[in-house]
């Protein structure tokens, strides 16, 4: 019953939808023209059972209360497991490493893990699937993924080898009624985030002008948000140049010194973005920057102080360029899966626009489709105010990789990280960088060498 009908899908077809897709058009066209003819079959795996390996968060929480619903759609029995982000990835590098993973979906950190997923065979390529009347659902719409998502989903040579999940957007956390009671308004540049910060800043009354990571490795973004005010990613995507050590690198260093030194509060050197969402929950802190995924907390009575005070801001401007440091997370078939076609029927479902759009009502973050934010049950909610919806759909307009998309990501989270935390304790920035781009350059090189 595994076996997979992929029919006569033709190298034609497979380059067809390859354009299609980098084009960032009706990437499904093709698919699309099949569907007509379908003969596709929710129950074509009934009796199958297949294991899907999550990331612990709110999504996950939400697809596993779903469950049954599935189970009764195609008969396929799930189980699921949810692990904590750093344990997941862990577990699925030995998995895929011994060529023997327990689980046939895999969810990918897509800014972590997309060419080192692909360039070891960890996951399949999708097209075939994607191309096949009989395999995929009429209703699927690739063509309803942003762009921004698929990008993240599409390798290098076309390959689509995950369908984007969650979206990440970094964004401008405020508390509107500080804000409010010193006369200020949202800032309109990165420079004017320094000067409310001052202003927000009263160490008498425990409370920080901004709040952002500090731990090494985890404050990469920080650090890539700022770089992205001057028009930069750390990595030409084009040129695979590092732009590390330059005087806008510099510059987003020094910025992210001032803020976490300056106007942080005590401890700040050791901040991950749970010890920075807790102090901004309990009011003690009047900014923070991080991903808007982890907003449920923040209007929960039970977990925050601040509920109904919380402003959500799209990144503001730098010097040179508007963006937004993106992230996402995608759902992939394990290479190794013997149960290809009961877990191809699980990622249509978990990615449908049912379940896309039950992600935004229940502010578990940004689905990577677009029908939700179009939809009028999707922007409407008892928890979050209309800035929330707006900031995750103007982020989604100037959205930029938030790291490099490279093999070594781990290690260049590692060795810049420990350089910027550095500067906290009053190293030099462009001392630091210098450093970290020596260190991190023969890294780059030998695994672009494969």
């Amino acid at each position: 019953m595994s076996k997979l009908p992929f029919g006569d899908l033709s190298r034609r077809d497979l380059l067809k939808t390859t354009a299609l897709v980098a084009g960032a058009v009706a990437a499904p066209a093709i698919v699309s023209r099949a569907n007509a003819q379908s003969k596709f079959d929710w129950k074509r795996f009934k009796g199958e059972k297949i294991d899907v390996m999550m990331v612990k968060n709110p999504r996950s929480d939400l697809l596993q209360a779903a469950e049954k619903e599935f189970t009764a759609l195609t008969g396929i029995e799930v189980s699921s497991e949810q692990i904590p982000e750093q344990q997941q990835r862990q577990k699925a590098m030995i998995e895929f490493t011994s060529g023997r993973p327990t689980f046939d979906v895999v969810l990918l950190a897509l800014h972590v893990q997309k060419r080192l997923a692909y360039k070891g065979k960890w996951v399949d390529d999708l097209r075939p699937l994607l191309n096949n009347p009989e395999m995929t659902n009429p209703e699927f719409d690739l063509a309803d993924f942003g762009e921004a998502g698929m990008n993240f989903a599409t390798q290098s040579d076309g390959a689509i080898t995950t369908i984007p999940h969650f979206v990440d957007f970094w964004m401008l956390y405020y508390n509107k009624e500080m804000f409010a009671q010193k006369g200020l308004e949202y800032p309109k540049s990165m420079d004017e985030i320094v000067t409310a910060a001052a202003k927000l800043h009263d160490p008498s009354k425990g409370v920080a002008g901004f709040v952002s990571r500090g731990l090494k490795n985890a404050n990469i973004p920080v650090w890539t948000s700022w770089l992205l005010g001057q028009g930069l990613e750390t990595i030409d995507p084009k040129t695979g140049k590092l732009n590390t050590d330059g005087p806008e690198a510099v510059w987003a260093a020094d910025f992210y010194r001032k803020l976490n030194k300056e106007y942080a509060p005590p401890g700040t050197i050791g901040f991950n973005w749970n010890e920075c969402q807790t102090t901004f929950a309990q009011g003690r802190a009047a900014m923070w920057l991080d991903g808007i995924g982890f907003a449920t907390p923040l209007e929960d009575p039970t977990k925050s102080k601040i509920v109904g005070k919380v402003g959500y801001g799209v990144t503001p401007p730098g010097p040179k360029a508007h963006h937004s440091a993106i992230f996402c997370d995608g759902m992939g078939i394990a290479q190794a899966s013997k149960k290809k076609g009961a877990a191809w029927y699980y990622i249509q479902w978990a990615t449908n626009k049912e379940n896309q759009l039950a992600m935004l009502k229940a502010g578990a973050g940004a689905p990577g489709r677009q029908s939700p934010f179009k939809n009028p049950e999707g922007v409407q909610s008892k928890t979050f105010a209309k800035d929330y919806f707006d900031c995750m759909a103007n982020s989604g307009k100037i959205g930029r990789p938030g790291l490099p998309q490279i093999i070594p990501v781990t290690e260049f989270r590692d060795i810049f990280g420990v350089a910027l935390t550095n500067t906290l304790s009053g190293a030099d920035s462009l001392t630091e960088l210098k450093k970290a781009t020596e260190t991190f350059k023969p890294v780059l090189e030998k695994s672009e060498q494969g």
